[in-house]
């Protein structure tokens, strides 16, 4: 039997490394050998190739139409990337071809759309997926199939002004149960950019102000949302990846994170451009407060593919680490200066004239020789001088007011 004949069919995509699979993107050329071998002489209608990349979302429910009916909705819908077909193996005139006893070789090559791609993805309610599927036709048999998946994966750059802008936010909120208020929360949150790639610490800069009679507890989150859309309908999955949990912040008292780090596992890259499933992922700072629901502060992330340069890292650090401190330097500045001490309050009347009684007495014939740095620190620790809002030394009102062209 011609089944028995067939002791190999696979497709094998040539990998600059030969130990991992090879990852493709828009406009790459993906090309490999599909590996026929037989145990003895065959004839061959044909060897067909064929490209496809599709995402695809479905799911189900369940919807009551009365008090005992009740049916199953299905929603699903799917976006084609790539579809291309190429003959391997066909003779012109439409004879068989007999293959000899041995191993054989069928190099393909087709290059992927220059238009932009999605990355592959598998959810729960969809995936993106691109294989190649090749069909082996044989008189007389049933058509042989193999397939293989290839991955894709398209470029996030996150050293663009948009993903290299600060995020930040505020967000209160009066805390409340069995209509008693608790006293107000409030969150500030900064992170010194949008985008960032696995493996990458995000430092969190953040100030929690509790004024409620109870103890709160700051936590850091980044979530995974998946949201798959069908037929206007639109299902989400949402997954914690990493957590920070800080100290708790007493009643009426305020508590400042000078960049927590929260480190970024393993993940997928954010998927934006499709228009059935996206990947979105989001810096959640929140505040759990007891006997009430958490207050929560959300900052967008973009996961990248390329990682920060090393300029654009310093570039952005420290203009973000500049603005950050002059905003957290304006938190400390009071909005109107107090005024400075009286001298009565800072010396008592008898130092005041034990000092002067000492200038008279000092001794000024070398006082060019002394060094300058010793009347810089006799400036400095010199009490400041009667702080008024009036005038001690007005000005007489009968004095003729002096001519300034005179």
């Amino acid at each position: 039997m011609i089944f028995d004949k067939l002791k190999k069919f696979l497709i094998v995509f040539d990998s600059p490394e030969v130990d991992s699979p090879p990852v493709f993107s828009s406009g790459d050329v993906v090309s490999g050998r599909v590996v026929l071998e037989l145990s003895a002489e065959s004839s061959v209608e044909s060897l067909k190739l064929h490209a496809e990349g599709f995402a695809k979302v479905h799911w189900t429910e369940s919807r009551s139409a009365g008090s005992s009916t009740a049916y199953t909705q299905n929603y699903s819908d799917e976006v084609e990337y790539l579809n291309r077909r190429e003959v391997l193996l066909q003779a012109d005139n439409g004879q068989l071809t007999t293959l000899p006893a041995g191993r054989h070789e069928y190099p393909f090559s087709f290059q992927l759309p220059e238009e932009t791609l999605v990355t592959s993805f598998e959810g729960k309610h969809g995936s993106i997926r691109y294989w190649v599927k090749v069909k082996l036709h044989r008189p007389w048999c049933t058509v042989k199939k193999i397939k293989k998946e290839f991955t894709v994966i398209e470029p996030i750059d996150i050293n663009t002004p948009s993903l290299l802008a600060p995020q930040a936010g505020t967000k209160e909120k009066m805390a409340r149960a069995w209509y008693r208020n608790f006293g107000q929360v409030s969150i500030t949150a900064k992170i010194d950019r949008k985008g960032y790639t696995p493996g990458e610490v995000i430092p969190v800069f953040a100030e929690f102000d509790n004024s409620t009679s109870r103890s709160v507890v700051p936590k850091a989150y980044i979530t995974q949302t998946q949201t798959f859309i069908a037929r206007g309908t639109m299902k989400q999955k949402r997954s914690v990846v990493a957590t920070l949990c800080g100290d708790a912040v007493g009643a009426r008292r305020r508590e400042t994170w000078h960049g927590r780090a929260i480190k970024i596992p393993p993940v997928g890259p954010s998927i934006l451009q499709c228009r059935i499933i996206k990947v979105e992922y989001m810096l959640r700072v929140c505040v759990d407060v007891p006997g009430t629901s958490k207050l929560c502060l959300e900052l967008p992330l973009v996961m990248g593919t390329i990682p920060l340069h090393p300029f654009g890292s310093r570039t952005s650090s420290v203009s973000s680490q500049y603005s950050l401190n002059l905003e957290w330097l304006r938190m400390a500045i009071p909005e109107q200066p107090e005024p400075p001490p009286e001298y009565s309050s800072v010396v008592t009347e008898e130092e005041s004239v034990q000092n002067s009684a000492a200038r008279q007495e000092e001794d000024l014939s070398g006082v060019l020789e002394r060094p300058f740095m010793a009347y810089v620190q006799e400036f400095r620790f010199r009490p400041p001088p009667v702080y008024s809002e009036v005038d001690p030394n007005p000005q007489p009102f009968n004095m003729r007011p002096r001519c300034m062209t005179c």
